[in-house]
């Protein structure tokens, strides 16, 4: 048993990991594509409403509300769903992951039916899909709770990684895991940019597919019931 939870928990650290790619496309998409603003990264978001209030540079203001209200309804819709299971990947979770990928599917659907010329509703509209999917994502991958890799954001990972290091004073720490998460965020927003140039909505087509393979790939190989050692009495 332990040794099949561990390939669990590794299942799990490829598919957050996969995840957080995802998000970098997103939100490449988001900032390039929608007016500048974040659909996975709620920080970017804040930072630029704060500055937005203040007139500086013609920020925008309503894409970022939207967005993170939508964030904050996604997840708060993801927590309810998953409270009542055991942390892990659950069937729960790939339901959850199934519904994140078919919002970016639909996201994706409305800006081609949009084509370039779309009114700022559209935009707003997207932006909010984007961020309920977003919030969800986020949830649901905390509920898995892999270690270092929340799949929205790398802040907390860059810390980590800096202060457990040797110039740190750290000993010891899962570099390779951190390491991977900022790496992949950044590659995610490279493939986001470069599909902006081609077409926004195949940036989230890509993220679409990544989502939906890694909900039926979790759901596979570690959707079952939950390994006894992780279910709480």
């Amino acid at each position: 048993m332990a040794q099949q939870w561990g390939t669990h928990e590794r299942t799990h650290l490829a598919l957050m990991l996969a995840l957080t790619f995802s998000t970098g496309v997103v939100d490449a998409v988001g900032y390039l594509g929608l007016d500048r603003v974040f659909t996975g990264n709620m920080t970017g978001n804040v930072v630029i409403l704060g500055m937005a209030l203040l007139g500086a540079d013609d920020l925008p203001v309503v894409g970022p509300v939207i967005a993170l209200i939508c964030f904050m309804a996604g997840a708060a819709i993801g927590g309810r769903m998953l409270r009542p299971v055991p942390a892990g990947w659950t069937r729960l979770s790939t339901t959850a992951f199934g519904g994140v990928g078919a919002l970016l599917l639909a996201a994706a659907v409305v800006l081609f039916s949009a084509g370039p010329r779309e009114d700022q509703t559209v935009q707003w509209i997207v932006t909010g899909m984007l961020g309920l999917a977003m919030g969800a994502q986020a949830a649901t991958a905390r509920h898995i709770s892999v270690k270092d890799v929340t799949t929205v954001v790398v802040t907390s990972t860059l810390a980590g990684l800096a202060a457990d290091s040797v110039f740190g004073g750290g000993k010891g720490q899962p570099w390779a895991r951190r390491a991977g998460a900022v790496a992949l965020i950044g590659l995610g927003a490279i493939v986001g940019a470069a599909a902006v140039h081609a077409d926004r909505a195949i940036g989230l087509l890509v993220s679409s597919a990544i989502v939906i393979a890694v909900a039926v790939w979790g759901q596979v190989v570690t959707g079952g019931p939950v390994p006894e050692a992780r279910v709480e009495a």
